[in-house]
């Protein structure tokens, strides 16, 4: 059994895409997952399976179109994967406010031309850096004007992808860690 990260892009924002996280969690166990645990309303899930992240986020989005009615994308991690990604941390010499500094997590690992808008969008004091199927960005003005997190934001990655920002990220691990 492995503890799995499981992240659901885009739910409870405003009004639409609603899920109430006890409804989720009650749904994740009626499918067989174990030790299931939400953090905040934004779609942050860790859970128990013997199934790997891959068939894990098939099978959630599967279980969410059944019981929801909504067509919902979601990434998965391992712990060990989310470890991976915090121990790496190639910007913790520049972002310093952990809710400006975002990871966004992708299904598979994003085209090289994709990389270069990414760079090419940013303002002068963001920072992006894609290493694998995760994309680090450093976002000191915020997110509200950055073309750089509307180009992260969007659906035009060319791959299923959701964000979370930093203090999430260690959030989550921590949840994983935890007995």
């Amino acid at each position: 059994m492995a503890r799995l990260v499981v992240l659901l892009r885009g739910i409870n924002i405003g009004s639409r895409n609603r899920i109430s996280m006890p409804e989720l969690r009650k749904a994740l166990e009626d499918a067989g997952y174990d030790d299931v645990r939400t953090y905040l309303q934004s779609g942050n899930v860790v859970l128990t399976s013997t199934a790997s992240a891959k068939n894990v986020s098939r099978a959630c989005e599967r279980l969410i179109a059944d019981r929801f009615r909504l067509e919902i994308a979601v990434v998965a991690r391992t712990r060990s994967e989310l470890a991976t990604v915090v121990d790496r941390n190639p910007l913790k010499e520049v972002a310093k406010d952990p809710k400006r500094y975002q990871v966004s997590f992708l299904e598979t690992k994003p085209s090289a031309k994709v990389v270069h808008e990414l760079e090419n969008v940013a303002a002068d004091r963001e920072e992006v850096v894609s290493i694998g199927r995760e994309i680090y960005a450093w976002h000191p003005a915020g997110v509200a004007r950055s073309k750089l997190w509307a180009k992260l934001a969007g659906k035009n990655l060319g791959v299923t992808a959701t964000a979370r920002n930093w203090t999430t990220v260690r959030k989550l691990l921590e949840l994983a860690d935890a007995d």
